[in-house]
Parts: C-alpha cells; sequence; structure tokens
C-alpha cells in the first residue's frame, strides 16, 4: 500500500522571519517545487493503475514549458479549446502558409507575377503534402486512421486544396485589378 505524503506550506510563527529573510524570486521557485512535489506523489501514488498517465503528464508539461514563450502559459490545454472541425483547421493551415506569399516575394524578386505565385504554391503545397503523409502515417501507428478520423483528415486536406485555389484566384484577380489601376 502506498502511504500519503503531506507537504505542510503554510508558516509557522516560528518560520515566518525566516521566510522574510527569503527573496520573493526564491520564496517562489520553493513554492513551485513543493507543487511539483505534491503533483509528484500524487502521480506516482496512481502510475501503477495508469502508467501511461505519467508519460502523458510529463509530455504536456515539458510542452507547455517550451512553448510559455511564444503561446503563454497552459499552451496545449489552450490550444483544445479550439474549433478543430476539418473546416476551421483548413481555415488555420490556408491562413498561416499564404500569409508568408509577401516575405517570399521579398526574399525572391527576381521572380515575377505568376511566376512567383507558381513557386510560392509549389513550395507550400509540397509542404502540406508532407505534412498530410506525416499525420496520415502516425495515426495509422497508432491504428486510429479509420471512420471519422480518416475521413475528417481527408475532408481537410480537400477543404486545404480548394483553399489554396482560392488563394491562387485571388492573386490572379487582384494582379488584374493592379494592372487596371496603373493603366498598364
Amino acid at each position: 500500500m502506498s502511504n500519503p505524503i503531506s507537504v505542510n506550506t503554510r508558516a509557522t510563527p516560528a518560520t515566518a522571519s525566516t521566510e522574510a529573510a527569503i527573496p520573493a524570486s526564491q520564496r517562489a521557485k520553493l513554492q513551485l517545487n513543493v507543487s511539483i512535489l505534491k503533483e509528484s506523489a500524487s502521480i506516482s501514488i496512481n502510475a501503477e493503475n495508469d502508467p501511461l498517465a505519467l508519460v502523458y503528464k510529463s509530455a504536456i508539461t515539458s510542452i507547455n514549458e517550451q512553448l510559455e514563450a511564444d503561446f503563454g502559459p497552459d499552451a496545449i490545454q489552450s490550444a483544445m479549446g479550439q474549433d478543430n472541425s476539418p473546416e476551421a483547421t483548413a481555415g488555420r493551415i490556408v491562413s498561416l502558409s499564404t500569409a508568408f506569399f509577401g516575405a517570399f516575394q521579398q526574399q525572391h524578386s527576381e521572380l515575377e507575377g505568376d511566376e512567383a505565385l507558381t513557386r510560392f504554391m509549389d513550395t507550400i503545397r509540397g509542404g502540406i503534402e508532407k505534412g498530410f503523409k506525416e499525420a496520415r502515417d502516425i495515426l495509422q501507428g497508432l491504428q486510429v486512421l479509420n471512420g471519422d478520423i480518416s475521413g475528417n483528415v481527408d475532408k481537410t486536406y480537400e477543404l486545404v486544396m480548394k483553399g489554396l485555389d482560392e488563394f491562387v484566384a485571388n492573386q490572379g484577380r487582384k494582379s488584374s485589378t493592379d494592372e487596371a489601376a496603373t493603366g498598364e
């Protein structure tokens, strides 16, 4: 049987003066360490019942730490609250990937008009193809690429390709409008 572990973090009269002498940053670090110890004890007690819970918790904690600077605290949990439907996912993929077109044009100023757009689209379509293949391989390896999941992956892919085609069409219209405005 496991023995419960108790960690008392309340100050006693004898430790109150000691706490005042500890800098706030060090006190915060100590409190963090205490919370980690509490969580570790809780996880290790439950680990015999569900060993993957320990792996999951550790992975999520480490990923959140790495992403915190860019996305704030608890980035994974925040992302899980987003709409992950095929339509919303495809929309994010298309908008994030096509947002780089201006930067691509600046880096490849030797390419003009349709040539720049074609090269850019070839580049991002290649990345998207690779990403979808890798995602399918992972899901297949986990033996979950079937039914609704397979259908949603396929639908997302179709919507992404449609969105990229619309982006190309809009760039063509934009180019025509620019030419008409300059009188060319």
